[in-house]
């Protein structure tokens, strides 16, 4: 039984490694082949170590998603806000730095959210129908402490607006399988590619021994908005990490591109973590991991609980490792590659990518976001604003 579940857990880990990587290979998709086969993968695992390869592949994702955002300015939904701070680390030479900032967020949001657990079980009891009933107040509050932020409040409107429309029409309109991502990948991706190369060139060596000088407050003031966000996007339907970065954000306003960095990698593996807490309390999955944990086991026990809590720990420790070595690799190489030639390589490894992932619509998709994802760049607001996209279909979501 050991061995089987090391075995299960080390696959998890391949696996997280390899949809953290690769853009388009989502962890959802591992898990619907797994529910596919489950009755043939029983003849070899037990229905736990399934749900612990399922838990060491989502973790081990969340860690190492960030490589190709920050390198690639390929992001997934989780780290699609993260492109911009994190490219333009990059281009200043510290693309190392913004990967620690990230794990900072990772394995500490992973810590503080499992010494709240017993705190957070009975919130989300008490908690979960005051949120949902107030949601749409909640993101229109983001939404407005956005706006009176930003110099260009007029764009700032327009940009959010048309972004919610076409985010609307993408996941209502078209029935894509992954409609997330040429939508998100155009315009928080392709469109910073595209406008970087007006003033860069080359990138310069990355710094890997730099330090990172980062105020005591603004870890913690960045750490708690991560483990508020995650918490509030495991818990209500139809918010995900995205909108939860954009709620973290306004959380630890004035963190900076830092604290921002830490938010960013923090929500996403909290998010995950308390999804397992929410299925305890409440039998209701807000992750497409957690759903196909729930499907393998029903409703998880405290000892079940507990198990992938400690497997998430784990995995969280083998994540940080894994993401410091790849991110060494990416920097050794990055500086030395034609930075236009991998734009244009990267861009149309998007556009070739997009169709397979989200069929031939998802070009249009892509085209369409990438010139609203220009628009912020050149007028000079806020790119988060373009995060309407999601957070309009929320609202509307809730509203209907």
């Amino acid at each position: 039984m050991f061995y089987e579940l090391l075995l299960g857990i080390g696959l998890g880990i391949v696996g997280g490694t390899i949809t953290g990587l690769i853009p388009g290979i989502h962890v959802n998709l591992i898990t619907i082949l797994v529910l596919s086969y489950v009755s043939s993968l029983l003849s070899w695992f037990s229905v736990f170590t399934i749900g612990c390869f399922i838990i060491s592949l989502s973790v081990t994702h969340t860690f190492l998603d960030v490589l190709p955002a920050i390198y690639l300015g390929m992001p997934d939904s989780a780290t699609a806000l993260g492109v911009f701070p994190g490219h333009r680390d990059l281009l200043k030479g510290w693309g190392y730095m913004a990967v620690k900032l990230t794990l900072i967020g990772s394995f500490f949001g992973l810590i503080f959210g499992v010494l709240l657990i017993p705190l957070l079980i009975l919130v989300v009891k008490l908690s979960y129908p005051i949120l949902k009933s107030l949601m749409v107040i909640i993101l229109l509050s983001v939404f407005v402490f956005m706006v009176i932020k930003d110099r260009k409040k007029g764009w700032s409107i327009f940009v959010f607006i048309l972004s919610g429309v076409l985010g609307w029409l993408v996941l209502n309109t078209y029935n894509l399988k992954y409609p997330l991502f040429p939508l998100l990948t155009g315009i928080f991706g392709v469109s910073t590619l595209l406008f970087s190369i007006r003033s860069t060139s080359t990138i310069p060596e990355q710094l890997i021994s730099s330090e990172i000088k980062l105020k005591h407050k603004v870890v913690i003031k960045s750490l708690f908005a991560a483990v508020l966000a995650g918490f509030l996007t495991s818990m209500l339907p139809g918010i995900g990490s995205s909108q939860g970065v954009v709620i973290g954000k306004e959380f630890a306003r004035n963190a900076g591109d830092h604290g921002f960095m830490v938010i960013l990698g923090g929500v996403n593996t909290v998010n995950f973590v308390l999804s397992l807490v929410t299925l305890f309390v409440l039998s209701k999955a807000r992750n497409g991991a957690v759903v196909a944990v729930q499907e393998l086991i029903g409703q998880i026990g405290l000892n079940q609980l507990l198990a992938f809590i400690a497997v998430a720990l784990i995995v969280g420790g083998v994540g940080v490792g894994l993401t410091l070595f790849l991110g060494r690799v990416f920097s050794g190489i990055i500086s030395r590659v034609n930075y236009r030639g991998l734009v244009f390589s990267v861009v149309l490894f998007i556009i070739v990518l997009t169709p397979f992932v989200s069929g031939f619509k998802g070009l249009l998709i892509l085209f369409t976001a990438t010139v609203l994802g220009l628009i912020p760049a050149i007028v000079k607001c806020s790119r988060t604003h373009a995060m309407g996209c999601l957070m309009i279909p929320v609202m509307l979501w809730f509203l209907v």
